[in-house]
């Protein structure tokens, strides 16, 4: 028997072999499932070996704010929810965060029953830098607001990490190609599956050869950071545009924030530049 409470499980991604023996348990011992699609994960707990008898409930994004009240509510009831996405880690892109907010606020018990991520698994196996990165969830559809996005992010000292669907994956390469001109891309997709594949290059290199191959599968596309001494130049430009309108604290912290560099650095380059 579980206590009452919310519990957040990863469940695997491709290779069912990746869920967890506390997954499986807390899955087995749940006494309400609340996921994406009733009938997704009714297929996973057959597969799984699980009983499919007990309660499924659909927690989705235009539905979210009243599924959630009703959650809390079972919880408050004495019942164990667990939340799963349909493939993967809950909350990543996908909803969830209301209903754990509202649960803490009511003092409610929240557990997380880790595992797979498309996320982590990717850079894993990207080659990319993983000291920093930033997840920055589906990529828009429209022009603008795909131009807008890449605009905002190009300049961020980190490893920039997306999903895209395979569809749309070209159209997004041939986007980046003069954002992130001469970056190293990694393209993850089927990860954990028998057709796994991470493939890298520049945007120009990969929208070529996807053009030719067309993919298929799940895909986490990956940037690696921007060019170090690039980096340097930007923060001393960044640091110029921000000291004419705001104090030298509020501009380090911006700067140091935009950069990833140590703010004692920017901080002394920011009273050079303050007073030249």
């Amino acid at each position: 028997m579980l206590k009452n409470g919310l519990y957040i499980v990863a469940t695997p991604i491709g290779n069912l072999n990746d869920i967890t023996l506390r997954a499986l348990d807390v899955l087995k011992n749940a006494d309400v499932i609340a996921c994406e699609d009733t009938r997704v994960s009714k297929k996973l707990f057959t597969l799984l070996g699980l009983a499919t008898d007990k309660k499924f409930i659909c927690y989705e994004d235009h539905r979210e704010d009243k599924v959630a009240s009703k959650i809390v509510e079972m919880i408050e009831s004495g019942l164990s929810v667990a939340l799963i996405s349909d493939a993967g880690s809950p909350l990543i892109s996908d909803p969830g965060y209301k209903l754990v907010k509202l649960c803490r606020a009511q003092n409610l018990s929240v557990t997380t029953i880790p595992g797979a991520s498309a996320v982590i698994s990717a850079l894993q196996i990207s080659g990319l830098p993983t000291n920093r990165f930033m997840f920055a969830g589906f990529i828009p559809n429209k022009q603008k607001a795909r131009a807008d996005l890449f605009s905002e992010l190009k300049n961020i000292n980190t490893t920039l990490v997306f999903y895209e669907t395979a569809p749309r994956l070209t159209d997004t390469l041939n986007a980046m190609s003069e954002p992130f001109e001469g970056r190293e891309i990694a393209v993850a997709r089927e990860i954990t599956k028998i057709y796994e594949e991470c493939r890298t290059g520049t945007a120009q290199e990969l929208c070529t050869y996807y053009k030719e191959t067309p993919p298929k599968g799940e895909i986490v596309l990956m940037i690696a950071p921007p060019n170090t001494n690039d980096t340097q130049v930007d923060i001393a430009s960044e640091l110029q545009k921000r000291l004419k309108t705001m104090s030298v604290k509020d501009a380090v912290q911006e700067v140091s924030l935009l950069s990833g560099a140590k703010k004692s650095d920017v901080y002394d380059l920011a009273l050079r530049l303050k007073n030249e």
